[in-house]
């Protein structure tokens, strides 16, 4: 699969049944070339639109289930929520 084909992709956390949108980027090793973390933008400040405060690093070991349309994960929301730089 290439990134490409993987950022078309919704991400649907399985532990709360919602969507968190789409896979914006991903955090590689650079020793080893193995994906670290999925990388999901968090919701807009207003009317999710205009700009984010937030993005969601999801860990890859966390990645349950890569299907044809969506990605299921198997997270803690909260933890896995980091702040906009």
């Amino acid at each position: 699969m290439r990134l490409f084909e993987l950022r078309q992709k919704e991400v649907i956390n399985i532990c709360t049944c919602r969507s968190l949108g789409c896979v914006a980027d991903v955090d590689f090793d650079e020793r080893n070339g193995c994906i670290r973390f999925l990388i999901i933008p968090g919701p807009g400040r207003f009317c999710n639109v205009f700009g984010r405060d937030t993005e969601f690093f999801i860990p890859w070991k966390c990645v349950r289930q890569i299907g044809k349309d969506i990605v299921l994960v198997e997270i803690d929301e909260d933890e896995c929520r980091r702040k906009c730089e």
